[in-house]
Formats: C-alpha cells, sequence, structure tokens
C-alpha cells in the first residue's frame, strides 16, 4: 500500500523551544525550575482540559496566573515570556512543502484553542498543510487511537497510507498500533532522512 499522506506534529518537531533563556528566567521569577514552570504549564488539569476542547486557552492559563499569584491580567506578559524561545523549524517547513503535490500533508497536534490561529497569524505556515487537526478541536488527544483513526477518515485514505511523524514515542507507538506507519522526531535531520526512507519503502 503506497503512501499518500504525510502527517507531522507541531510541538516539539516543528515549533521547538531552541533557546531556554526567556522561560528559565520566568521560572526564576517565581522561585522554580525550567521543568517545574513547564510541568505547571503543560501538566496541569487544566491544560489536559484545554487539549480536549472542554475549556477555552484563556481559562488554562488563568489558571496557571492563579497558581502563581498573579492577576489574570497579566496573562498575556506571561506567555510572552514562557513563549519566547520557541522557534520555528523553516528549513523543515520547506521540507513538507516540497513533499507536495505528489504526497498530502496535514498537521496533528495536541494543542488549545488559539493553535490554529498563531500557526496562521504569528508563523504563517498553514498553507503548507492539506489539513490540521488540532486535538481542542476534536475533542481527542494523542495518544488515544481514536484521533489516528478520525484523522485517516476525514482525509480518506486508509491507516496504511500515511506516516506519522512526532516527538513522544508514546505518541507514534499508538498510531502504529492503528496501521499507520511512524517516525519518531529526534531532530530534523533524522526525521527527514526516516521519512524519506519510508516514502521510498512505500512508494
Amino acid at each position: 500500500m503506497s503512501i499518500q499522506a504525510v502527517i507531522w506534529d507541531v510541538g516539539g518537531v516543528l515549533l521547538r523551544t531552541e533557546d531556554r533563556g526567556p522561560r528559565t528566567a520566568l521560572a526564576r521569577r517565581f522561585g522554580m525550575t525550567y521543568e517545574e514552570i513547564d510541568e505547571l504549564v503543560f501538566g496541569c488539569e487544566t491544560a489536559l482540559q484545554a487539549a480536549e476542547g472542554k475549556i477555552d486557552v484563556s481559562a488554562h492559563w488563568e489558571n496557571v496566573c492563579r497558581q502563581l499569584n498573579l492577576p489574570p491580567e497579566e496573562a498575556s506578559t506571561l506567555q510572552e515570556s514562557f513563549w519566547g524561545g520557541d522557534r520555528m523549524d523553516e528549513e523543515l517547513v520547506t521540507f513538507i512543502r516540497g513533499l507536495r503535490p505528489r504526497y498530502r500533508t496535514a498537521l496533528l497536534s495536541n494543542a488549545w484553542s488559539d493553535m490554529r490561529s498563531v500557526l496562521d497569524r504569528k508563523w504563517k505556515i498553514l498553507d503548507a498543510f492539506d489539513d490540521v487537526f488540532i486535538s481542542s478541536e476534536i475533542g481527542l488527544v494523542k495518544p488515544d487511537p481514536r484521533i489516528y483513526i478520525y484523522v485517516a477518515e476525514k482525509m480518506g485514505i486508509e491507516p496504511g497510507q500515511a506516516v506519522f511523524i512526532d516527538d513522544f514515542k508514546e505518541n507514534v507507538d499508538s498510531a502504529l498500533k492503528v496501521g499507520f506507519h511512524g517516525v519518531h522526531f529526534q531532530n530534523p535531520a533524522q526525521a527527514i532522512q526516516d521519512v524519506r526512507k519510508v516514502l521510498e519503502e512505500h512508494s
């Protein structure tokens, strides 16, 4: 069965924290480590609720502010500092653009309700993808196998006609179990090489 679609995760793959400085400085401000503030933002209950689409992203950041004893009106400044070291991998996006039109390209991200607008307005990369799937809009999160089945159905393909790239191995493993091909992202060069290998093997 030949590959028809190449599906990419966003955070940790296309969009990565290349400069830990801003987040480290933010953590120190509250007497925390980088890992602790990372866990607060990504690991608390409202983070999961936002990823599942149960609450709006603003409600999540209001909760983070409460945990840090900040007034809610400081949420915007807090976010700017937290995301300050994030960079979009333009080289990887260029590679993705080059996959078309031979292959369909898609995004599949566990993300909050502002992700689509951030990718469109700030990073301006949505035009590189035929389909965009965001957990908060779907109501399912990786590694739930149902999200991969949903994506395949929406794209009109069989699972075996897609390759999925993610930096979390458990997400790739779940995709493999429902029939996808998978690449565990570790760095851009490795991911590009592994994607090319899968495409060549299933051309």
